[in-house]
């Protein structure tokens, strides 16, 4: 009986979507294994791989392409590339599909999508490629190299070579193309993370913790992961770990008001709120202790506000606050790059996790190092200081903005830094080491930041920074 749904025609309208008229990787998978869920767990996994797979060696399958096709990838028709694409993939990265197999089901889908006349072309040049993989030579300029066997663009790579050198730079471009398990944050406030880990191996989860933070774990071996009891009832969140120290740094005091000013999907707005409950219940029992009548001195419990700029991206928020079960915590939908007046030197603590290239997730989301572009970099430090501007007027005297970017581009990193300490003179760098593990103490910058690189740390590429604004110097 013939299938009613084929694998690679998923991978071939997912590829087009991505690649031909700009959709996130990310998102459009994510929706697409939703719509196939009934399919098997290994079908499902052949979709994501290949999906994953062809955009992360993207570059270096087109290279290949070009040494075997008269006609250049660029001149290609959409679907005939995008067939050669995941099949060049599954060619010289999946040893568990025969070569023979790769080559028929490739010409059969150009035929199922109207392309009878290109089929010889199609199996010729595969057949090709299926020969000869072994005696592609790569480029011998040492970035060229490098931007073709890692697929990562060029000036990207001349952009990182300002700061690091080429041992660093090709840790991080071989730690992107590494399959990694998925992180967790248990959710102190529903359980402790011993409990969490014996729930999760009961329902049959493989368990690991993360070195940098007794509450992470690293997860693999599920099927659907919200189908696990143990994130249906709240008790951890998917968070990475470079997403997770922002919290550690920011620190929140109990009572403190805080607003994340970019906060979807939440998940540092929750860490933080998560934070804020548990040194507030610490609070409170150390003023019983200390107060016959439990009067907390009249001191209000702190709050986060959690703010985006749709209502799609702040209801999202508020699905994540309503599954952790956090009380604390409230979404409301503003523009963080418009002044609010109304929020002037209200909060104790900011959080400004901004828009940023991406270029330190790459690895998560391999479209976004063919979707950035220098002029684009160029207008993202434009709005991430324009959010900064705004966010510091809400920072009381003595308070803390926390700024991150999930990137590794001092542009948009120290850079801006620099410049905002220019800006604000009111505000300086605050020490962060005794807030970090010992392991990542000696990568801490100028006391008050760090620049977390893939490959060189067990993370994300991320940065983040503490900055105080003086006590007596109003916003």
């Amino acid at each position: 009986m013939t299938k009613s749904v084929n694998e690679r025609e998923i991978v071939l309208a997912v590829l087009l979507e991505i690649t031909e008229n700009g959709q996130f990787s990310h998102i459009i998978l994510r929706d697409v294994l939703a719509k196939y869920q009934y399919l098997e767990k290994r079908e499902r996994a052949f979709i994501t791989r290949v999906t994953e797979g062809t955009l992360e060696h993207m570059i270096e399958i087109d290279y290949i392409l070009d040494q075997f096709s008269k006609t250049k990838v660029k001149k290609m028709k959409p679907v005939i590339r995008a067939i050669l694409r995941s099949a060049v993939y599954q060619l010289k990265y999946m040893d568990s599909v025969p070569d023979r197999a790769v080559c028929n089901e490739a010409v059969k889908l150009a035929v199922r999508k109207g392309f009878s006349g290109l089929k010889g072309y199609v199996n010729g040049v595969l057949r090709s490629v299926a020969r000869g993989l072994d005696s592609v030579e790569y480029p011998k300029e040492k970035m060229e190299e490098l931007s073709v066997r890692y697929s990562c663009p060029k000036w990207i790579l001349d952009l990182w070579g300002g700061t690091y050198d080429t041992e660093v730079i090709e840790k991080m471009l071989n730690d992107f193309q590494k399959e990694k398990p998925v992180t967790i944050r248990c959710c102190l406030n529903r359980g402790t993370p011993e409990e969490l880990k014996e729930r999760l191996e009961a329902e049959g989860v493989t368990v690991a913790p993360h070195p940098y933070l007794p509450y992470a774990f690293q997860i693999s071996g599920y099927d659907h992961l919200s189908e696990l009891a143990a994130f249906q009832e709240g008790l951890f969140t998917v968070q990475d770990i470079s997403s997770m120290l922002v919290a550690e740094i920011a620190s929140p005091k109990a009572g403190a008001q805080v607003i994340d000013v970019c906060a979807a999907p939440g998940g540092k707005a929750l860490h933080v709120a998560e934070k804020l409950l548990l040194a507030d219940k610490k609070r409170l029992h150390e003023d019983m202790d200390g107060n016959a009548d439990g009067n907390a001195g009249g001191r209000a419990d702190g709050h986060v506000e959690a703010r985006d700029l749709t209502e799609a991206k702040v209801e999202l928020i508020r699905e994540n606050i309503e599954r952790t079960g956090l009380t604390n915590i409230s979404a409301v939908c503003r523009d963080a790059s418009v002044p609010d007046p109304e929020s002037a030197g209200s909060a104790d603590l900011v959080i400004a996790d901004l828009p940023c290239s991406g270029l330190g997730v790459i690895g998560k989301k391999p479209d976004l190092k063919y979707k950035a572009s220098p002029d684009g970099i160029d207008s993202l430090v434009g709005l991430q200081r324009k959010i900064l501007a705004c966010a510091q007027a809400y920072v009381k005297p003595g308070g803390i903005l926390v700024y991150s970017t999930c990137t590794v581009n001092p542009a948009e990193n120290m850079d801006n830094v620099h410049w905002f300490l220019e800006q604000y003179p009111e505000f300086s760098l605050d020490d962060i080491h005794e807030r970090l593990c010992p392991e990542l103490r000696d990568s801490v910058i100028e006391n008050g930041c760090i620049q977390l690189l893939p490959g060189v740390h067990k993370s994300d590429g991320f940065f983040i920074a503490r900055l105080a604004r003086k006590a007596g110097c109003p916003s």
